[in-house]
This record gives C-alpha cells, structure tokens and sequence, in this order.
C-alpha cells in the first residue's frame, strides 16, 4: 500500500508515523505533505490518506472535495481534534474519522481495513443487460452513473458513453436498488457509489455532471447515501 499523511501540525504527523512502521500489513511508502495545496500540487497516487481537517490554507474537507475530482479511489481517514465533522466527512466519500490523539489499535485497523476494500474492490463489480437504441449492451453496474427519464426515453449515462432506452423510472428504481442505486429525484435513478458531493440541491456526480436532488426527497436520500457510505466503508465512523 502507498500511503500520506496531510497535516501541518508535525508532532500529529509525527505520531502516526511511528504507529505506522509497526504496522504488520506492507507498506509500499509513505509519504509527508504538510498542507493541502502541497498533497494537492504531488502527481502520486495513494492507497490511503490520513488528512487532518483543520489546517492552515485548504481546510481538509475542501482538499478532499479537490482530490476526489482525480482520484476517487483513495481511502480518506480524517483526523482531527474535533469532534462535530463527522458529518462534513461522508460528503466525500471518506473511510474514516479518527480523534487526536489517535490511538495505535485504531489507525492499524484502518490500514487492515484499507487494504480488506481494496482487494474486494478489484473484483469486477455485477454485470447487467440493457436493451439500447444502439442495440443490447451490457455494463458492469460500477461504470454506470445514473439513469434519467425524457419523456418517452431513459437516459443511461455511462463511463465512455450514454445510451437511450425505453422503460419506466420506476422499474429501474427497483431493479437496481440492490445494486447501490438510489432516487435523489423522481427522474433519475443515480449511482451513489459516484457521487462526488452534494451541496444544497445539487449533487455532482463523478463524471462531472450536476443533478438534482429534489427538496422532498433531500433527508430520505441524504440518509441513504450515508448508509450505503457507512456498510461500504464498514462503518469506520
């Protein structure tokens, strides 16, 4: 594993360390970087992020928020000395909350952890069929994004590419419920797995694209996402 370590107190940076080269899983590297702007400036890719939230310049909410538009794939584990962000934090997707001081059991198990998803994660997610305008396709559920009604057509919009479909929203809404699929709008069926952020009424999905997300149905759907985000990531919380 390749991992960082964001903070710019260096006693806090420090500590981890140490807990860090007694840990039993391989570690590839790890790396230093005592600001946002400075994690944010390196081209290295990283297994798993220890970021501090409170720092000075780029608070570590907002250089999560800027990380995950290139990476969506780094395991982020804040650690803080305040309690209440807990919240912030699954806004993008994070896989952890530690408090300072951090405990050695805790962080090691948040390595263990790290590594458990990633490993399942290479695993090649369920595979569906769909009868197109372009013909029968057939995508992994992990490369779709969401699914939007136009009138009489079902938007399928993909990695590499979107599809037109017949259907009813609703239908979908249940077939792929189990799948990690939820509703943010009676139009759209979206992928919460690829959801980069919400902010307000509008959720900004991976591929760049904004939805909605109706004032309805905000509390039902924000609820679900935190659960999909608590199973997935264990509920390291």
């Amino acid at each position: 594993m390749k991992i960082a370590i964001c903070d710019d107190e260096k006693k806090a940076s420090e500590a981890l360390l140490e807990i860090l080269e007694e840990c039993p899983e391989p570690i590839e590297k790890t790396d230093v970087y005592v600001s946002g702007e400075e994690l944010l400036r390196s081209k290295e890719q990283y297994d798993l992020l220890f970021l501090d939230i409170d720092m000075e310049g780029i608070d570590g909410i907002e250089t999560a928020r800027k990380l995950r538009l290139k990476d969506k794939k780094v395991k982020i584990v804040y650690v803080t000395a305040y309690s209440e962000y807990g919240g912030k934090a699954f806004s993008v997707h994070a896989f952890g909350y530690l408090l300072k001081p951090v405990k050695k059991e805790k962080v090691l198990r948040q390595v263990t952890d790290a590594l458990a998803y990633r490993e399942e994660e290479e695993k090649p997610s369920p595979m569906l069929e769909f009868e197109t305008s372009q013909g029968r396709i057939r995508l992994h559920t992990a490369d779709i994004y969401y699914f939007e009604i136009r009138g009489r057509q079902i938007r399928l919009a993909a990695e590499g590419d979107c599809y037109e479909m017949r259907g009813k929203i609703g239908v979908l809404r249940e077939k792929m419920k189990d799948y990690g699929f939820a509703s943010p709008h009676k139009s759209f069926v979206v992928n919460l797995d690829q959801i980069r952020n919400i902010k307000g009424y509008d959720i900004y999905m991976m591929n760049g694209d904004t939805l909605p997300l109706s004032q309805k149905q905000a509390v039902s759907f924000k609820e679900c996402l935190g659960r999909f985000l608590a199973e997935k990531n264990g509920s390291a919380f």
